[in-house]
């Protein structure tokens, strides 16, 4: 427990965790405004509370964001606060709650397929892959920079902000997501007031992560850069599972799921 003692001593670092307590999921850049001091000291505060385990982070595309973990301070509540007032450790394990139950502005799932990361990168890329166990064509040259193609019921949904933001075969991939256009809102029978609505929200980013662990690639998805209180983030949500356990059992047994 020391070094989250040492962490909560100095009153920048408490002043960044309550900065993520209001705003979870950061970037350096958005923590540094409004602060007096240079950006390589934010940067050296936030190391000292990812080791003591206060902060954590991943990466969002070529964003690295911070989350607030309070399982150490509730950690400090169990063990220390709890014999001189119960009450103030369970405000802290009510604040934790809190913060896990909060909703968070990006979908971030992980899952483990029986492959090799060349072969996962494929069906990741390859349209006739992806029409297989997503019922979508996505047709690029998956170079930075490039426009990515999207054919879903006999429409295509293609733009200059759909583009490919980091390849890098095959290890991570991320790119923009498809615009909600008035063709795909009437093949997934939205009305014109739907589409109108969802188009006005900012275009999100997928980010695949794939890391070989023996017989297995562990294949991390996060979908990010929703606005606050978006309307679009609930179904990618629900469609993100089904999506990737079709993508799973494919590549295991040669068959995707029932659409």
């Amino acid at each position: 427990m020391d070094p989250v003692f040492r962490a909560l001593a100095d009153p920048t670092r408490r002043a960044l965790l309550d900065r993520l307590e209001e705003r979870n999921g950061q970037t350096l850049a958005e923590l540094c405004d409004g602060l007096a001091m240079a950006r390589q000291s934010v940067s050296k505060h936030l190391r000292l509370l990812e080791d003591a385990g206060l902060v954590t982070t991943h990466w969002r595309g070529r964003e690295k964001l911070h989350f607030l973990d309070a399982a150490p301070i509730n950690a400090i509540a169990d063990r220390w606060l709890s014999r001189y007032d119960r009450r103030r450790a369970q405000a802290l394990a009510d604040l934790e709650t809190a913060l896990e139950a909060a909703p968070m502005n990006e979908f971030v799932y992980t899952t483990y397929i029986r492959t090799t990361p060349e072969t996962l990168w494929e069906a990741l890329t390859d349209p006739a892959f992806t029409s297989r166990y997503w019922g979508v064509e996505l047709t690029s040259d998956w170079q930075v920079g490039s426009v990515v193609s999207w054919r879903f019921s006999g429409v295509t949904m293609a733009d200059e902000r759909g583009v490919v933001v980091e390849s890098d075969p095959p290890r991570r991939l991320a790119y923009h997501w498809h615009p909600i256009t008035p063709e795909f809102g009437k093949a997934i029978d939205l009305s014109d007031d739907d589409v109108t609505r969802l188009a006005a929200e900012p275009r999100s980013l997928v980010t695949f992560d794939l890391e070989q662990q023996g017989e297995l690639v562990r294949l991390r998805v996060t979908h990010g850069g929703f606005a606050e209180g978006s309307e679009l983030l609930p179904g990618i949500s629900e469609g993100w599972p089904a999506i990737l356990a079709s993508l799973k059992t494919l590549l295991e047994t040669g068959k995707p799921l029932p659409a």
